[in-house]
């Protein structure tokens, strides 16, 4: 106790000023009341003091003294000076110095004047009190107080015993049982209660049990009982400890606790009469054995759902059901009531919430309401609570409902009146029911019913004072959905209806939220309730059990039950599916098929697993080889675009999660897209495509429909209509048609860094086939005002967005189109006129109106320096046009009107099909018939008044200050390429477009050196292009021979479509065209020369692609051979040659490649069939034409031929003029040409006069140039000076040593020389070897020599050639054939740049 010391000058100077200090420092502590150990302080001050005494330090009356005038500070301080002589006591009784005991026993007798008597009794031991003289002895004052104790808390009273006084407890009973129905009440039961414990001294706490008691047995008096309790009653732990006795009684195992006694322990808490805490204590089981009871529920419902998803051997399962059996034996033996769950029920059935809330807030989450009975109760009072909202707010029109009486108690839950008052405690009463509001269906639906009204009025009322309320009332709902209406629907068994309803509010709902209810619903609902752990193990069984049996022929019954078990559990039921789908895409359409019993909810929650699957980051997109997308991502694709097309699911959440990707930068997603759109709205794209099908593509919409894709996709009609909306309503068709133009580079540049090449161009593929797919979706489903309103313009969409050019001018094409068109009716209606002059007119004026913006707007896409060699107009219409624009595909109509009389024949003759469907079929068939034949109808006008507006245009297409070369050299770099390699419909536009200018004889562009460059420069853009690249260059090609093999085919044709055309000009003049004459003109014979020059150099490009070893350029290579078959190779020795390097390539690439091994065997298999429709050379052009006399020639070199610089196109085999060189600079790697001599079509002429031969002697000279002297040569020359006639006799001598062998070729008549011969009989032999070595497996060489006699037999040729025709690259001897042999052996794996040094045999010059 000694906490405070008192300083020792105090006790030496205790008269002076030590007394003073003292009750000073006494008066402090009184005072002070701030701390609150104001008492301990000064019981340690007075002990301080006292001590001092008993050690001696002071004197006895001197303490007193000063004692005594502290008793006048507090009332207190004697009490408090009797404890401190309490502890003095027992401390100096232990000493065993007398002395001190003296001291202590006198200082209590001087203080008995101010301590009363009565005190220290309490407080001093009686051997103290004896001394002191306050008892005359210590023993029997002893005695006197266990007397007195056994008297007071041992002595039981005789008339406790109800026996004993059982009159009085028998008035008692009657007085409490007696009828309460007239003017009884409780103040007058209270005075005779009185008057009975008077009259037979009852005891008050027995009386109070049997009151209870009778008010146990009559619990529907509460209104009398409570009042009178309240009244009788002074203290509630008295109350709340003989209701524990009761609770008490009941807790032996076997008995149950009376629903009575519940109810006025429940009553006696609303009314707070007693408090929950004193009652609670008395309740059993101890919270800790509930929380216990709960987490071994949880773990053996984790227990069986394993169980459940493993496989059980037979001896495994015998022991299980044992085990179940001893475990139902246990819980037959039933333990006592949880009086706690008894309490809670009945708080609840009268309406008390706030103490129901505080029990369940004391046990573990849904521990409380899975007990059905206290879920039903709680159900029940949330009925009462909502039910003047319901009314008001929630009952669907035309329902009658049945009204429910308001409980009468006062302090239950307030009814709800308005959606704010749902906040108070509805809300929070649906939260502690979780999922087990299940139990109750129609409180179910009418939560449901009141969340749609809600939504209906938070969607209308824009009142900004209400929004921050409705914004939180929006939260509450959702949170509700989450935790109570999911999880209650998964314990529902197969409620549809229940489902169907939700749906009603979460379509009222943005997706964003709808699929994070899903999300949580599915991820993490499960796994926080036995129940629910259960339920998902038993819904993932029985999943198993229908997968396994799905076959396509029991789809219904299997769609039903899929159907029932996804009316509770969708989500852990599709999550299995598409498990499934992922692992087995042969269920993919048995699934779809099944799907059909589903609800609006069902599907929804489908879309979202869908999603969900595809975002699955533990999942690999990439094949191991990472070369191949994943099957299980091509399976789900597939999954996507048959189940939305098939059922009406809300497509926003699957487009919205592939822009994502595609703004994230990753383009695998696209996959998913292109099946949707193909699946819903019929476009098909495949660059596999028959010439049928790509026929019908250039017509109209219907003619697509019918004839342009292989799959006849019908009634797409609704399902395009679902995808065009969504789109539009979630403004997503513009972005996604950037993103993915945009992403087409990101492919190669951001994603493709670290990815195989393979796996790049077929994500480039992807990319760009499904921007053409999603882009013709648009155009021809959107209307004209949407796609104009949601399309910018194409200098906005390349400057600004930074579209492709290409990509920019694919989304504006069907823009133009549709205002054209608006133009054009609008001009129709304004003046009435219905000649045909007068609509083309009125058509070429729209079309004026509509582009002039549009030839301003492509100005800034190109550097200012491109429109000196290219007119904006030109431009802007190459890239505006479509085949629809240029041609009627006359065939594909009529082909597809015959299909259609043939159907209609054969439904006339079948007679197993019943009338009324004949005459329906019959019908459509007509219909279709008809729109066909309208359609083509409707083209050809189209058309005709396209071709007018060009043949107005073309004059002013090309400027004449430019060089053809220049000219041409933009229009391939900037259109011909990008647009060839677009689609396979722009190939065929392309090619058809090249041919449309020569038709309507353009000025100044240059057919054959168009066509030169196409053909000659083909490595480059061979290489560039990635697989589906290829197939539309080959396309494309093809076309363009198609046209050239047509005019190879026949001098009449030639003349009547090439002759008298300015792009067959050989002399090319700066004023344009003026008709010409006939030595301008390259006559049939030298363009079959030319003819047969192209395919040579087809050839070679396609060796060198060959020879490289490169996967690219090999498979790049195979595809656009295999495109060109029908027109190339032509020519026998170029075939064999062809047919030998395809051949090793299969042999080599057998066992490493297999898709390349695929695509030679493929090729050469169809070669070998071609080849009875080979030629020999001199068959394919005339070898042994007499040469030309040299007045064309000398008339080319006078005065008038020779023009400026700038209008010359071409330049001279011996170097090239300044305009070539700067062509040649400025194009880019797809127009490079492939020789050093830069040779092109357009050296078809020799108009300048510096690479002019003067006489038939120079052409003679010219032939006989050996290849060295070509080779060194590198800038322009004379044709005919002194040194070059010196160097041609020197060739000559050569060429007379080899004496023998010119004799042959004068016996034969040919201009081949023995070498060529050789090597004619070399490569033939080097065939053989190679067959031979092939058959034996041995590895063969590349055949270059065929190439060789291809070119050796040129030679002969070039005596046929005139001025006009030469050839650059003739072989002047053996060695240096064996030296550029060796060359190119070493070259033949090189790069296509090492192309450019290997020679052709012919070029125009």
């Amino acid at each position: 106790m000694a906490t405070l010391k008192l300083p020792g000058e105090w006790i030496k100077n205790w008269e002076k000023s030590g007394k003073h200090e003292f009750l000073q420092l006494c008066k402090e502590l009184t005072e002070n009341t701030d701390h609150g150990n104001e008492t301990k302080d000064i019981q340690a001050a007075l002990y301080e003091i006292c001590s001092q005494v008993v050690q001696g330090n002071l004197k006895i009356d001197l303490v007193s003294a000063v004692l005594g005038e502290m008793m006048e500070l507090r009332d207190d301080l004697p009490s408090i000076l009797a404890d401190v002589f309490c502890i003095l006591d027992l401390e100096t009784g232990a000493l065993e110095e007398k002395n001190k005991r003296d001291h202590y026993t006198h200082l209590v007798g001087a203080c008995l004047s101010f301590v009363p008597e009565a005190i220290l009794k309490e407080r001093l031991d009686p051997e103290t009190l004896e001394s002191l003289g306050l008892i005359k002895q210590a023993h029997q004052f002893n005695q006197k107080i266990v007397k007195i104790k056994t008297k007071l808390f041992y002595k039981q009273q005789k008339f406790n015993l109800l026996r004993e006084e059982n009159e009085g407890y028998a008035k008692l009973i009657t007085e409490l049982g007696q009828d309460l129905s007239g003017n009884i009440t409780s103040n007058l039961v209270l005075e005779s209660i009185k008057s009975l414990i008077g009259c037979f001294n009852l005891d008050p706490n027995r009386v109070l049990d049997i009151i209870l008691e009778v008010y146990e047995s009559r619990s529907e008096q509460d209104e009398f009982f409570l009042s009178l309790i309240k009244s009788y009653m002074c203290e509630p732990i008295t109350l709340c400890h003989i209701l524990g006795f009761k609770f008490k009684f009941y807790q032996e195992p076997n008995e149950e606790t009376p629903k009575s006694l519940y109810h006025i322990a429940a009553a006696l808490l609303h009314h707070n009469l007693i408090e929950l805490e004193d009652l609670y204590v008395h309740l059993m089981p101890v919270d800790a054995t509930i929380v216990e009871e709960h987490k071994r529920e949880i773990s053996e419902a984790k227990q069986i759902a394993r169980k459940l998803v493993t496989v059980v051997l037979p001896s495994e399962k015998s022991e299980d059901k044992e085990k179940e059996k001893e475990k139902e034996e246990e819980k037959n033996e039933k333990p006592p009531d949880n009086q706690k769950l008894g309490l809670l029920e009945a708080l609840l059935r009268i309406g008390d919430w706030h103490h129901a809330q505080s029990i369940m807030d004391q046990m573990p989450s849904f521990y409380a309401t899975s007990h059905k009975a206290i879920a039903l109760a709680l159900c029940q009072l949330v009925h009462l609570t909502v039910e003047p909202l319901y009314r008001r707010a929630g009952v669907p029109k035309g329902a009658k409902g049945c009204a429910l009486q308001p409980l009468k108690n006062k302090r239950a839950p307030q009814p709800t009146e308005s959606f704010e008052d749902l906040r108070k405690d509805t809300f929070s009463m649906l939260c502690y029911l979780g999922p087990h509001l299940s139990h109750d269906p129609i409180l179910f639906a009418k939560i449901v019913r009141l969340g749609k009204s809600f939504m209906k009025e938070y969607q209308t009322d824009s009142r900004p004072d209400v929004k921050d309320k409705m914004e939180i009332l929006l939260s509450c709902f959702l949170s509700i959905a989450d935790q109570v209406l999911l999880p209650s629907l998964s314990l529902m068994e197969c409620n549809a209806c229940m489902s169907e309803e939700l749906w009603g509010l979460f379509k009222l709902f943005p997706y964003q939220h709808r699929y994070r209810l899903y999300g949580q619903w599915k991820n993490e609902t499960y796994s926080g309730h036995p129940l629910l752990v259960k339920v998902k193990a038993q819904t993932v069984e029985r999943a198993k059990y229908i997968m396994k049996r799905l076959t396509k022929e029991n789809i219904k019954q299997s769609g039903r039950q899929i159907g029932k078990l996804s009316h509770s559990n969708p989500t852990i039921l599709f999550d299995y599916m598409l498990s499934q789908i992922q692992w087995y895409d042969n269920l993919i359409v048995p699934v779809v098929d099944s799907l059909k019993y589903l609800t609006s909810l069902n599907y929804d929650v489908l879309a979202y697993c869908i999603i969900e699957a595809l975002a699955n980051p533990e999942k690999e997109k990439m094949k191991h080889d990472d070369t191949t997308l994943s099957s299980w991502l091509q399976s789900l694709a597939s999954l996507c675009g048959a189940v939305f097309r098939k059922y009406p699911i809300e497509l926003a959440g699957l487009l919205q999660y592939v822009t994502n990707q595609l703004k994230a930068g990753k383009s695998f997603d696209l996959l998913i897209l292109k099946e949707v759109v193909q699946k819903m709205a019929g476009i098909e794209i495949t660059d596999e495509m028959t010439s049928e099908q790509l026929e019908a593509m250039t017509g109209g919409e219907q003619l697509k429909a019918e004839g342009g894709y292989f799959g006849q996709i019908r009634n797409t009609k609704k399902s395009s209509q679902r995808l065009k909306d969504a789109l539009l309503d979630h403004e997503l068709a513009l972005p996604l048609c950037l993103l993915m133009a945009q992403q087409r580079n990101g492919v190669v540049f951001l994603e493709g860094g670290e990815k195989h090449l393979k796996l790049v161009g077929h994500l480039y593929d992807q990319c760009h086939d499904t921007l053409v797919q999603f882009g013709g979706f648009l155009a021809s489903n959107l209307s004209t005002e949407d796609y104009i309103k949601r399309v910018p313009s194409i200098d906005v969409l390349c400057n600004q967005f930074h579209t492709p050019h290409d990509a920019a001018f694919f989304l504006s094409r069907p823009m133009y189109a549709h205002q054209i068109l608006s133009k054009y009716e609008e001009l129709k209606k304004s003046e009435k006129g219905n000649r045909q002059q007068q609509k083309v007119t009125k058509y070429v004026a729209a079309c004026e109106q509509v582009m002039t913006p549009v030839h301003e707007a492509v100005m800034s896409l190109h550097p200012a320096r491109v429109w000196d060699d290219l007119r904006p107009q030109f431009y802007a219409t190459f890239w505006s046009l479509t085949m629809y624009d240029l041609a009627v595909p006359h065939g594909a109509y009529e082909r597809e009107v015959n299909k259609l009389k043939a159907q209609i024949k054969a439904i006339e003759e079948n007679s197993e099909i019943p009338i009324n469907k004949k005459k329906k079929e019959k019908e459509r068939c007509t219909a279709l018939q008809e729109k066909l034949q309208e359609e083509e109808k409707k083209q050809m006008e189209h058309v005709q008044r396209v071709l007018h507006r060009l043949k107005l245009e073309k004059d002013s297409w090309l400027l004449t200050k430019s060089t053809k070369n220049e000219t041409i050299t933009k229009f391939l770099q900037l259109c011909l390429f990008p647009r060839c390699i677009f689609s396979s419909i722009d190939a065929v536009y392309c090619a058809r477009f090249v041919e449309l200018v020569h038709q309507q004889k353009t000025p100044n562009f240059c057919t054959l050196l168009c066509y030169d460059r196409v053909f000659s420069a083909i490595i480059y853009t061979v290489a560039s292009c990635t697989e589906n690249e290829s197939h539309r260059y080959g396309r494309f090609l093809c076309c363009m021979l198609e046209t050239v093999t047509r005019w190879h085919s026949d001098r009449a044709i030639y003349e009547k479509e090439c002759v008298n055309y300015p792009g067959f000009l050989t002399i090319f003049r700066a004023a344009g065209f003026d008709g010409g004459n006939k030595a301008d003109q390259l006559d049939y014979e030298n363009f079959r020369h030319v003819v047969h020059k192209w395919h040579y150099m087809l050839t070679k490009a396609s060796v060198h692609c060959l020879e490289t070893g490169d996967y690219t350029h090999i498979r790049n290579i195979l595809i656009v051979l295999t495109k060109i078959l029908p027109c190339y190779p032509k020519v026998l020795n170029l075939g064999q040659a062809l047919e030998c390097r395809v051949h090793k390539i299969c042999l080599e690439e057998k066992d490493k490649r297999p898709d390349l091994y695929a695509l030679a065997m493929g090729y050469s298999g169809r070669l070998k069939s071609q080849k009875v429709h080979m030629v020999p050379e001199n068959e394919f052009h005339h070898k042994d034409q007499p040469a030309r006399s040299a007045t064309p020639a000398s008339q080319q070199n006078g005065p008038g031929s020779t023009g400026k610089p700038a209008a010359n196109a071409s330049k001279t085999e011996e170097g090239g003029s300044e305009d070539g060189d700067r062509a040649k600079d400025k194009s880019q790697g797809t127009t490079k040409p492939v020789n050093k001599a830069n040779s092109t079509a357009a050296k078809v002429t020799t108009s300048n006069g510096n690479g002019a031969l003067n006489s038939t002697k120079a052409v003679k000279d010219e032939k006989e140039k050996s290849g060295k002297e070509k080779k060194e040569k590198k800038e322009k020359t004379p044709g005919s000076t002194p040194e070059t006639k010196a160097e041609n006799r020197r060739e000559k001598q050569r060429d007379e040593r080899a004496g023998k062998e010119e004799r042959v070729v004068r016996e034969g008549k040919e201009k081949t020389p023995k070498a060529d011969r050789e090597k004619v009989k070399l490569e033939e032999k080097i065939c053989k070897d190679d067959k031979a070595k092939a058959g034996n497996g041995e590895p063969v060489e590349p055949a270059r020599d065929a190439i060789k006699e291809s070119k050796s037999k040129e030679k002969g040729d070039r005596n046929a050639a005139t001025a006009n025709l030469k050839s650059p690259n003739p072989r002047s001897d053996s060695a240096e054939s064996e030296r550029d042999h060796k060359r190119r052996k070493l070259d033949s794996h090189s790069s296509p740049s090492h192309s450019s040094s290997v020679k052709e045999p012919y070029s125009t010059s």
